[in-house]
């Protein structure tokens, strides 16, 4: 399959934003209470008529001011117009020193969305502030895995389509097996950003990315401007080779480069999404994005790159209570280790020839719905072709046939152990929240302090060849939603 057949599918639906309910203030009255003087009654009409006149005067001033504030909030609000300015900027600010626009972007690897508030984050923030924001996150694609969710930002493709349906899988047909390390073309099918970009003539750049060493099209990794993943260089280093590109010749500037960091992804783990180790590998992650924004200032183009920091995912704790052990299936049905492919957060398992697949989901849904099996009622499997349509997990061969999708924060495993562990995961169905992540945008083609309904990721793609003016390969986003996101040039 290649880029060519793939089909398009219809435009995304991004979750509405739901508008302030606020009340209008009730009116002011105030009780005016008469003494006992030697004012004449003319008089004392006369002034309670002033005074009954002026605080009119003050409550209709005082409430025109309110419902202008609370109206002039309450748009901000609508799905594709939200900001915060009061100022609304209509096209995209011109560039000052670069002479055509340099996209950036950026992935810090399980940002769940909501990470940003557990400590102060002055630089993150400011790319909020001055720029545009997914407002409750961003959507990954199913399953909420890393390979799967990085290939499909920088394709615009479903795993189904794009190939990398997991971070380990099979090849039914050649039995080869796909690791994070493998860089064979034949794994990685569709467009990335990178190659699209190298087959317009143009220069891109890639600090770590998964596909970004693979050789597709125009695209051979350039020595330089391509950096083969290692774990262990700093991530001071990795912002300050970006930097470097800054300092190249305007002419030489590679219009597109990615850079990716694994925290606190790394953490989450280890520990799951509320420690204060996840606090800490926030607060990094912000000094990062600082000593990133304070080199392209230094340099004078700050303003002119465009910045995308995205996440990959979110982060759900785990622990030994939430578990489902296949093995408690067996007065049903046994399920053997060899057909099990990945067990959790995604359990997918493809049995040998000649066992049919639907008496396999028949038999193992009898046994997690029996009452009998701990935990059973928190693991659902389908044949895949049965499976949600809104996941887009079923055009491949490299799918399993048997799919079952675990409850948040579940884990399956295939015996009882008396192995004790507590962390984090995700894989999970990507409609769960915990899994979504950020989408900050800031550049000159987007609004200042601008909120945007969530939408997946798979739109990302269109965007950056929108922005950078150059013709993409076919994928699953929607063609028009650059407009809806993005200011058109002046």
């Amino acid at each position: 399959m290649d880029s060519s057949s793939l089909s398009i599918l219809g435009p995304l639906k991004p979750t509405s934003l739901a508008s302030s309910s606020e009340e209008d203030p009730p009116n002011p009255s105030t009780a005016l209470l008469s003494k006992t003087d030697s004012t004449s009654p003319k008089t004392t009409t006369t002034i309670l008529f002033v005074s009954l006149l002026l605080i009119t005067c003050i409550a209709l001033a005082a409430s025109g001011a309110f419902a202008f504030l609370f109206f002039s909030s309450a748009s901000s609000f609508s799905s594709n117009s939200s900001q915060t300015s009061l100022n609304v900027e209509s096209t995209a600010r011109p560039l000052t020193k670069l002479d055509r626009p340099v996209v950036l972007l950026i992935s810090s690897d399980g940002f769940r969305f909501g990470y940003q508030f557990k400590t102060p984050t002055p630089n993150i923030g400011r790319l909020i502030a001055n720029g545009t924001e997914a407002q409750t996150g961003l959507i990954p694609v199913f399953p909420t895995l890393t390979f799967p969710n990085h290939y499909s930002i920088v394709t615009g493709l479903y795993p189904a389509y794009h190939g990398i349906v997991n971070n380990y899988f099979y090849d039914p047909i050649t039995g080869d097996k796909f690791t994070m390390s493998s860089h064979e073309p034949k794994w990685w099918l569709g467009e990335p950003l990178w190659e699209t970009v190298a087959n317009h003539g143009l220069k891109a750049a890639t600090y770590f990315w998964p596909g970004s060493e693979v050789p597709k099209g125009s695209w051979n990794c350039p020595v330089n401007f391509c950096q083969h993943y290692n774990g262990s260089v700093p991530f001071e280093e990795r912002v300050d080779t970006i930097l470097k590109y800054f300092d190249l010749p305007i002419s030489e500037i590679p219009v597109f480069m990615t850079l990716y960091f694994e925290d606190p992804d790394h953490q989450g783990h280890q520990v799951g999404p509320d420690d204060p180790e996840i606090t800490e590998a926030v607060a990094n992650i912000d000094k990062m994005i600082g000593r990133l924004i304070q080199g392209l200032e230094k340099r004078g183009v700050f303003e002119d790159v465009t910045i995308l920091l995205v996440g990959d995912h979110g982060m759900v704790g785990t622990c030994d209570k939430k578990l489902i052990f296949l093995d408690d299936l067996a007065p049903w049905i046994e399920i053997p280790k060899d057909w099990v492919h990945s067990y959790s957060p995604l359990l997918s398992i493809r049995p040998p020839a000649g066992v049919s697949p639907s008496d396999v989901v028949a038999k193992m849904t009898e046994a997690l719905s029996s009452g009998e099996v701990e935990n059973g009622m928190r693991l659902k499997v389908f044949l895949k072709e049965e499976l949600p349509e809104r996941l887009h997990y079923a055009e491949n061969d490299r799918i399993p046939p048997i799919i079952g999708l675990v409850a948040e924060g579940f884990t399956v495993e295939q015996t009882r152990s008396n192995r004790k562990e507590c962390g984090g995961a995700h894989g999970y169905d990507n409609a769960f929240f915990s899994m979504r992540t950020i989408f900050i945008a800031h550049g000159p083609q987007f609004e200042r302090g601008r909120k945007v309904p969530s939408f997946e990721n798979v739109q990302i793609y269109n965007l950056v060849t929108s922005i950078l003016k150059v013709q993409g390969a076919p994928n699953n986003g929607t063609a028009s939603f650059p407009n809806s996101i993005i200011l058109p040039s002046s």
